[in-house]
């Protein structure tokens, strides 16, 4: 399974509207100081929302089909693009209770995250500049 992403820019500015395969639109600006409006993240910043909300997931969908309750499961990250290589933090916040066997078994289940195993592993781009208008615009 393939997941699409298409980022078109608004009014020449900094700010774009991402089309997550064809049912979702996030909204991307960069700050002020930067020349942006900042009515959204920027791009970069969407890195630990989504190492937050896949592990966040992963642990619920798991935690359910065990019939775990989990509560107000939280995880928190902080992503330093900076350090060299970059280092993700994570703090995954469980609810008192737990077994040390259920929270040893959750601590693999948020490290199987499918992001993390994609930013852990090895990408190939490849990558096409056209002068052709994209093929929305040119149905349109």
């Amino acid at each position: 399974m393939s997941f699409t992403a298409s980022a078109r820019q608004v009014a020449g500015g900094l700010r774009h509207e991402v089309d997550v395969n064809g049912r979702h639109v996030i909204v991307t600006d960069e700050p002020r100081a930067l020349g942006g409006t900042d009515v959204g993240p920027a791009p970069h910043e969407l890195m630990p929302a989504m190492i937050a909300s896949c592990v966040s997931t992963t642990l619920a969908m798991y935690a359910s089909r065990h019939g775990w309750e989990l509560g107000e499961l939280q995880v928190d990250v902080t992503y330093e693009p900076a350090s060299s290589p970059s280092s993700v933090e994570l703090a995954i916040h469980l609810p008192p209770g737990l077994t040390e066997a259920q929270a040893a078994r959750l601590r693999r289940v948020a490290a199987a995250c499918p992001v993390r195993r994609a930013l852990e592993g090895e990408f190939a781009f490849r990558e096409a500049l056209s002068s052709d208008p994209p093929a929305a615009a040119a149905a349109a």
